[in-house]
C-alpha cells in the first residue's frame, strides 16, 4: 500500500440509507459526494431503503428482505422470497424477535466484497457493526463509523418501557447490540463523530482510546442558509424526529407544545414520518394536538430549507445525541436553536445563550420556558441565529469531514503498509 496522495478506491458500506431523514442516509450522501469532490472513487454498497447519492458515485444494491418497509412493517416473508444463504440468516434472527439487518447486511457484503479484492484500497463501514466485517476484514483494511453506541439506544429505552413484557421483548430486539460490542472491540481503526460518543464508545463497546478518531459531522452552509423572500410564520417551531423511539425526546417537545398552546398561537413541523401506535403518536391523540402539528417526509431539499426559514425557532428536544445533524441545519439556515444538553449536544451548540439556547434533557417545564423566552423575544432569536450560523461557518463543513476522514484512511493504509 502507498501512503501518497494518490486518489482511492473505496468500498463504501451504508446497511439503511433513508435519502431526507436520518442521519446515516444524510451522512452517506453528503460525505461520499464530498470524497468525489477531492477525487477519489467511492462505490457504495447499499441496502434498502437506498440511499441517494451524487451522480459520480455508483451504488451497489444489497437488497434485504425489506421487512421493515414502511407500507408493511415487521411482515414475515414468504418462502419463495429466500434465495440466498443471507435471506436465510435474516428470516431466522427476525423470526427469533431480533433486529436482523445489521448482520444480514454485513453478511452480503463480505459476499459480495470475496469475489472483488482487487477492486479496492479499503472498506469503510458506516454503523453496521455486524460480524460481516470480521471476515472483510481479513481482505481489505477496513475503518469503521460509529456515530454512537447503539446501547445509549437500549438503555434509554428499557429505562421508559412501561411493562416487564415491553422490557423483555425490547431486550431481545436489542440483542445486536452484543454483536456491535464483539465486532467494534476487533476493528482496527474506529472514527466518531464527537468526544462524548468516543467516551461512550469505550465505555459500551470496550474499543481502545488509541484506536478512535474524532472526524466531525459536517453541513453544507450553501445549501442550508436563510432563504430570501420567505415570511416566518409567527409561532411557527420546527424539529427533526426520524424514528419513534425515546431518545429523539419528540414526547417532551409535544408536552411543551401543549402548555404553550394554552397562552398562544403555535404549531410545529416534524421533518419525519409518524409511526402509527407509537408513543408519539399516542401522546398527540392524548393532548389534542393534532390540529398544530405536521409531519414532513419525502421532500426535496429545497422544500427542507423553505421549511426551516418559515420557522421563529427550531428545537432539538433528544435525551442523547452523537452529535445531531439537526441541530447544525438548523442552525446554518440561521434560525434560533433550542436544545437540550444530552450527549454531545453540548460539543455541538456551545454554551447556553451564546449560538443556541440549552435546557437540561428530559424536563418539560425548562423546555416550555426557553421557548416561550425565544418566542417572546425577536431581538433574542435575531441574536441566536446569526451566531449559530457563524459557530457553523466556522466550525463544519462536508469538505472538512471528508478531508478528515481521508486523512484516517491513509493512516489505516500506511499500518498495513508497516505491518
Amino acid at each position: 500500500m502507498r501512503s501518497d496522495d494518490h486518489p482511492l478506491r473505496i468500498a463504501y458500506l451504508a446497511y439503511r440509507g433513508k435519502p431526507h431523514v436520518g442521519g446515516q442516509g444524510v451522512y452517506t450522501r453528503h460525505l461520499t459526494k464530498a470524497l468525489a469532490d477531492l477525487g477519489h472513487h467511492v462505490e457504495v454498497l447499499g441496502g434498502n431503503p437506498y440511499p441517494v447519492l451524487d451522480e459520480r458515485v455508483p451504488l451497489v444494491e444489497l437488497p434485504s428482505l425489506d421487512i421493515y418497509n414502511d407500507h408493511f412493517p415487521m411482515r414475515m416473508p414468504g418462502i419463495w422470497e429466500l434465495k440466498n444463504w443471507t435471506d436465510y440468516v435474516e428470516v431466522t434472527s427476525f423470526s427469533a424477535g431480533q433486529f436482523p439487518e445489521p448482520l444480514a447486511f454485513s453478511l452480503r457484503a463480505w459476499d459480495h466484497l470475496r469475489k472483488r479484492k482487487g477492486d479496492f484500497d479499503l472498506v469503510h463501514d458506516n454503523q453496521c457493526l455486524g460480524y460481516g466485517l470480521l471476515g472483510i476484514q481479513r481482505d481489505f483494511p477496513l475503518l469503521a463509523t460509529i456515530h454512537h453506541p447503539i446501547t445509549v439506544d437500549r438503555r434509554l429505552e428499557l429505562e421508559h418501557a412501561t411493562s416487564r413484557y415491553k422490557r423483555l421483548t425490547l431486550r431481545r430486539w436489542y440483542s445486536f447490540t452484543n454483536m456491535q460490542t464483539r465486532v467494534a472491540k476487533r476493528m482496527e481503526r474506529v472514527v466518531t463523530v464527537s468526544e462524548n460518543s468516543q467516551h461512550d464508545i469505550h465505555r459500551d463497546h470496550g474499543v481502545p482510546y488509541e484506536r478512535m478518531h474524532v472526524v466531525p459531522v459536517g453541513v453544507d452552509p450553501d445549501l442550508f442558509k436563510p432563504q430570501p423572500g420567505i415570511e416566518r410564520i409567527p409561532g411557527r417551531l420546527i424539529t427533526t424526529a426520524s424514528a419513534d423511539v425515546t431518545m429523539k425526546g419528540l414526547t417532551y417537545l409535544l408536552e411543551a407544545l401543549a402548555k404553550l398552546r394554552t397562552e398562544r398561537d403555535v404549531s410545529l413541523i416534524v421533518i419525519g414520518r409518524e409511526k402509527e401506535g407509537g408513543k408519539s403518536a399516542e401522546t398527540l391523540d392524548r393532548l389534542g394536538l393534532r390540529d398544530c402539528v405536521q409531519f414532513v417526509t419525502g421532500v426535496t431539499d429545497q422544500r427542507i430549507y423553505e421549511l426551516y426559514s418559515e420557522a421563529e425557532l427550531a428545537v432539538v428536544p433528544s435525551l442523547y445525541e452523537g452529535f445531531s445533524l439537526p441541530a447544525i441545519e438548523a442552525m446554518s439556515c440561521g434560525i434560533p436553536l433550542v436544545a437540550t444538553t444530552g450527549g454531545a449536544l453540548p460539543e455541538v451548540v456551545g454554551p447556553d445563550n451564546e449560538a443556541a439556547l440549552t435546557v437540561p434533557p428530559g424536563d418539560v417545564e425548562a423546555l416550555t420556558a426557553k421557548i416561550r423566552l425565544a418566542l417572546d423575544d425577536p431581538a433574542l432569536r435575531a441574536r441566536i441565529g446569526a451566531a449559530g450560523r457563524r459557530r457553523v461557518i466556522d466550525n463544519w463543513s462536508w469538505k472538512h469531514t471528508a478531508t478528515g476522514t481521508v486523512e484516517q484512511y491513509r493512516a489505516l493504509l500506511d499500518s498495513h503498509r508497516r505491518g
